[in-house]
């Protein structure tokens, strides 16, 4: 119970043994004194809270709060001191923005903890008890043997015991883990490979040491001890032995494995980076803001204390006869009473700073993220996905955005390759309805022929179809005879059940195309490969499989041909092939692969070699030596292998497309006109990275490409990034993309972060390829945490993004097919790339300028609130005379003037969303926190001061020293305070202020709904209806009624009247010349852009995509386009240019 207390309030204790020793199937030692390990259990925890630290943690958080923690000081000193207002004033408002704050939160974490029980709860199967029981994936213990089926995902670490394979092996992709989608083959050991029933299972006696768990994808090491017939037989385990979680099982259609690292030890979760509170910039800049209020009531507080001693040195002053002092006051500490005096003017200035700003903000980001989710343009169709909100505290962060650092895999492209062009013996060919058709000509012959089909044609395909590393799932149907052919049913229609996996995208769809054109791959049994070339089987012997590696690029294989002959097959990059290259159409193929290029394909060049007998048996002596060679294998492979390929014969090349996802490119572009540098951070090998960054427009063909690859030492790693410093700055004029590996940037983060820096900022475009999760985060930090400070965003779909979103200010999800770890990690997710561009753009646009707007507003009506109130101490003898009645204090900020700014911040679009997506620019013009700068607030905080002095002293003036001609006629002094008193002052000063402030929002609202003209109008007669009741009735719950009847005889002034016209006019008059002065004189972009989209309506293309309701609404705005009327019941809308029309609707 302990232990779990523990654990719920994070504080487990480390592990204390550096191995775990785990017994399979939880077959502890019935002797001895074994203690048995303590393991985490399988629970997945993406949440911040849980039941028990869920007020603690939240109040900490929210007293970090300056005004939250300012406010709880206020709300103690008024319970300890006789203070001029009650301690409801602050506590109230206090109580309110705590329980609201807390509330949002709270149902926020309480969608990521319903989140993690689907993942938790997920069904899975264990062996227990000699059979295979159904569990949830949270109660799998580490040693239980697990149970996973073909295509399902592994719920934990596991170390793999069998398959239903006989030599125990399966095939998983780690999309989800490190973004690569290729297959791979993990083992199991011989001992354990037999065991394929639960019976065998549960007699199994074995035992696992390994590493505690470490974040590190790619090492495991570990043994296993199999006891047979009393015999202890020791097996290593590595990599290739462990099963990670979040991978996914292909091409198998079951296995058996040992739960090694369980839950948030797992090596997926490990990658997480732990959550940590993010806070906008605009909540920093408002903490920033706050400090200086609270100077400034400071000093005012400070001022007015020692104004009050100054002035009561005077004896009539210190003790008049109408307020004589009490022996205990004569005879107090004098430090102590100014002490009490400072904090009595601390709280009557309180409310300059304003607590209500937090519940606004609060309110208007958990309201405002429902915009995201509605917005149907957010909305994938196909998937049947909309965008989500995780977190609404970062809303704003979308328009500060300067950094987006994007996974590749899945994120920006469909993960899907297309076979499109190739060229043989140079000529260029396109596939077109399963026949390779040469450039030019148009497909005439009939299907199946091979009339057309040359030698070089069927060379080249068979070269495809056999130089790979593909595997092949039969979904065999049922009624499958037993003992049958397994390939006979690859002739006619049950060939669509076979299915290819490969170790690259880029094979797979060569193999598939081969196989569409013609030239099908059927089998791989052991060393026999076996093709059909158009229906005719041909058996070929594997001899040798030179594997691919990034030296050299390119990989080849060694095989006997049906006739007895030997020939190799070779493929790879044109750099790795052409070269080597003795025959064939070498310019030709060289000009066709650099089209291919061009046109964003991936390009891959095939050729071949013959070999005699004589030269077939010296390669096979080269081979065997290199291979079977105990000192410096790697080095005599490698020159074997550059032995082996060359002399080679051209056959041509081929061009495949990785389909990108919808709209990348313009979404990339759009992203770098907005002034966003984008860095592409991906797993994957550096060729495919490159090729996807041009083909959807991260590099550009004119860029110079620069690359920090392979780099194998300190000195080397800095010598390479002053070689590049250097040809930034000698080649400053053309744009610069920097390729960077995983390997190379470790390197350069551990010893030269600035030269590293300094050369990635002089980068348009920078590409990290082969890199682990935990180096997208330091990616990451190291941007976020440089001298600049700019806001990041991070934006993947597996599991291998999810420290990296973390780690980010904002980050998003995509809901692609890897998962849903990051999504659930994420700030915000949505279903493909492209939205990206609107949710930033738009989006993030508007949050920012209304919240922006909220912020410095609060600040502006709280100075005008409370500096009245200072001015009037002057006229008081700093007597702590409230000039408010303490209704009025309370509801001010939390009735008579919260909503027009609420609903503002919620609707407030400065420019039509259209003109933001067309014009990317716009973006920069809110960016580095542009609209709430020192200059920005210095500006709205000098208003609040001017406008309160016209406040008090307009009023002063008007009403405090002139005769007043009342409703009824009577004339009276002001002097004689027979009428005119302190409250009735208080009332016309609060009265003109609730009116102006109000107004003073409405000359910023630009975008007018009915509801802000319900609020804005309705908040003014709210405060005169209140006040009328307030003042109009003797409310017998109340202890004094100082306002009984004084707001009546205020209005039925006429002079009164005139006074608040004069001085609401004096106020806003100023701001009304000098918008239409800048505006016209002066107009920013935006302000442009706002007489463009008021002048120039939408365009058609633009309407065409909105819904009909939408578009009909959009045609009524429409002046400058020709509308004919058909019909009673269409109306066509027809485009500049006197095209045809489009009809929209019924209207």
């Amino acid at each position: 119970m302990l232990r779990w207390i523990r654990q719920q309030l994070g504080f487990d204790p480390p592990h204390q043994s550096e191995t775990r020793t785990i017994y399979v199937a939880n077959r502890f030692p019935q002797h001895g004194h074994y203690i048995p390990q303590r393991f985490a259990d399988n629970r997945i925890i993406s949440s911040k809270y849980t039941i028990w630290n869920f007020v603690p943690k939240n109040l900490f958080e929210q007293f970090r709060r300056i005004a939250n923690f300012y406010f709880l000081i206020i709300f103690l000193v008024q319970l300890m001191i006789d203070t001029p207002t009650s301690p409801v004033t602050s506590g109230l408002p206090l109580f309110f923005v705590i329980t609201v704050t807390a509330i949002k939160q709270g149902y926020e974490d309480w969608l990521r903890h319903k989140a993690d029980n689907e993942v938790n709860g997920a069904p899975v199967y264990v062996v227990r008890s000699g059979s295979l029981v159904q569990t949830r994936s949270k109660n799998i213990r580490v040693g239980d043997i697990v149970r996973v089926a073909k295509d399902e995902t592994f719920p934990v670490d596991l170390v793999l015991l069998s398959s239903d394979r006989p030599d125990g092996t399966c095939h998983i992709t780690t999309a989800s883990l490190d973004g690569e989608t290729n297959l791979k083959t993990h083992y199991s050991v011989a001992e354990t490979s037999v065991c394929q029933s639960v019976s065998q299972l549960e007699s199994l006696q074995a035992v696992v040491e390994c590493q505690q768990p470490e974040a590190d994808l790619y090492r495991f090491v570990g043994r296993i001890t199999v006891t047979l017939l009393g015999e202890e037989i020791v097996r290593p385990l590595g990599p290739e032995n462990l099963l990670l979680r979040g991978a996914r099982l292909k091409n198998t259609k079951e296995i058996f494995g040992v739960a090694v690292y369980t839950g948030m030890e797992s090596k997926m979760a490990l990658n997480y980076k732990c959550k940590s509170q993010k806070r906008s910039a605009v909540e920093k800049s408002m903490n920033s803001f706050l400090i200086i209020y609270l100077g400034i009531l400071l000093s005012e507080a400070i001022l007015s204390t020692i104004l009050k001693y100054a002035w009561q040195n005077e004896e009539k002053w210190n003790e008049p006869f109408y307020n004589q002092k009490t022996e205990q006051e004569r005879n107090s500490s004098p430090i102590l009473k100014f002490i009490s005096d400072f904090l009595a003017f601390l709280v009557l200035y309180n409310f300059i700073i304003p607590i209500s700003l937090y519940v606004t903000v609060e309110m208007q980001k958990f309201l405002g993220s429902f915009f995201i989710g509605w917005d149907l343009d957010l909305y994938h169709e196909e998937s049947d996905q909309k965008a989500q909100v995780n977190t609404s505290d970062l809303n704003e962060e979308l328009g500060q955005v300067e950094y987006v650092f994007t996974d590749k895999t899945g994120t920006l492209t469909e993960n899907e390759m297309q076979f499109r062009e190739c060229s043989i013996n140079g000529t260029k060919y396109r596939e077109v309805n399963g026949k390779l058709v040469p450039e030019g000509l148009t497909d005439d012959s009939p299907d199946g022929s091979t009339a057309h089909m040359t030698g070089e044609e069927l060379l080249f395909l068979k070269a495809v179809a056999l130089c790979h590393t593909v595997q092949i799932s039969y979904d065999q149907p049922d009624c499958t005879v037993p003992g049958s052919d397994p390939f006979s049913h690859v002739n006619g229609f049950s060939a669509n059940h076979m299915e290819y996996y490969a170790s690259s995208p880029d094979e797979k769809a060569l193999v598939e195309a081969a196989k569409r054109i013609g030239v099908t791959f059927i089998s791989s049994n052991g060393d026999v490969v076996e093709i059909k070339t158009f229906g005719k089987a041909e058996k070929f012997k594997l001899l040798h499989v030179l594997e691919f590696d990034p030296n050299r690029r390119r990989m080849s294989v060694i095989l006997q041909t049906p006739s007895g002959g030997q020939i190799m097959f070779t493929k790879g990059a044109e750099s790795a092939i052409l070269p080597f290259a003795t025959s064939g159409e070498m310019e030709k193929t060289r000009l066709h692969v650099d089209e291919f290029a061009l046109k964003g394909l991936r390009t891959l060049v095939v050729a071949c070699r013959h070999f005699s007998p004589e030269q077939y048996t010296e390669v096979d002596r080269r081979l065997n030596a290199a291979r079977t060679a105990l000192q410096q294998r790697e080095d005599k492979l490698q020159e074997a292998f550059t032995f082996i390929e060359r002399d080679l014969e051209l056959l041509g090349a081929t061009g495949v497309e990785d389909k990108l996802q919808d709209k990348v490119q313009e979404t990339i572009e759009a992203l770098r006109l907005a002034g966003i540098k984008v860095w592409v951070l991906t797993g994957d090998k550096h060729e495919t990275a490159v090729s996807v960054s041009l083909s959807c427009g991260h590099f550009h063909r004119t860029m110079n490409i620069l690359e920090l690859l392979q780099q194998r030492s300190d000195n080397e790693c800095a010598e390479q990034l002053r070689r590049l410093a250097r040809r930034i700055k000698e080649d400053h004029v053309i744009q610069h993309g920097l390729v960077v590996d995983g390997a190379s940037l470790s390197l350069a983060l551990r010893e030269h972060e600035k030269l590293f820096m300094e050369v990635c900022k002089n980068c348009s475009a920078v590409l990290c390829c082969r890199m682990a999760p935990l180096q997208k985060a330091k990616v990451v930090r190291l941007i976020k945490t440089s001298p600049e400070k700019p806001i990041t965003l991070a934006v993947g779909d597996g599991a291998n993004d999810v420290s990296m979103i973390q780690e980010a200010h904002v980050g998003i999800g995509i809901m692609g097919k890897e998962g849903r770890q990051a999504v659930r990690n994420s700030d915000y997710a949505i279903a493909r790339f492209k939205f990206l561009a609107k949710l930033l753009l738009v989006h993030g646009h508007f949050y920012y300028i209304r919240i922006a707007t909220l912020v410095q507003y609060f600040f502006y009506k709280n100075v005008c609130f409370i500096t009245p109130q200072f001015l009037y101490q002057f006229f008081c003898l700093f007597s702590q005379q409230t000039l408010y009645d303490s209704v009025y204090l309370t509801l001010y900020n939390i009735c008579f003037t919260s909503l027009p700014i609420l609903v503002y911040s919620l609707f407030e679009q400065l420019v039509h969303p259209h003109v933001l997506q067309s014009k990317p620019a716009l973006y920069r013009d809110i960016s580095r926190n542009s609209m709430l700068s020192f200059r920005t607030f210095l500006y709205w905080t000098l208003l609040g001061f001017c406008h309160a002095f016209v406040f008090f002293f307009g009023s002063y003036i008007l009403m405090g020293e002139d005769t007043t001609l009342m409703g009824n006629g009577q004339i009276l002094r002001a002097s004689r305070q027979l009428m005119f008193g302190n409250w009735t002052f208080g009332t016309l000063v609060f009265t003109v202020m609730v009116i102006t402030v109000t107004l003073k929002l409405a000359l910023e609202t630009h975008f007018w709904t009915w509801m802000n003209h319900f609020v804005t109008w309705g908040s003014i007669a709210f405060y005169f209806i209140f006040s009328l009741f307030y003042g109009g009735i003797i409310w017998p719950f109340l202890h004094t009624q100082d306002m009984y009847f004084v707001f009546v005889q205020l209005l039925s002034s006429g002079s009164a009247w005139f006074a608040i016209i004069i001085i609401i006019i004096t106020c806003l008059f100023p701001d009304v010349v000098k918008k239409v002065f800048f505006r016209h004189l002066q107009p920013t972009n935006t302000q442009k852009s706002q007489m463009y989209s008021n002048r120039v309506a939408i365009g058609d293309d633009f309407i065409a995509l909105q819904p009909l309701s939408r578009a009909k609404s959009q045609l009524g705005k429409i002046r400058w386009k020709r509308v004919r009327v058909q019909s009673a019941q269409n109306m066509t809308l027809l485009k500049t240019s006197g095209a045809q029309g489009r009809t929209i609707g019924t209207c």
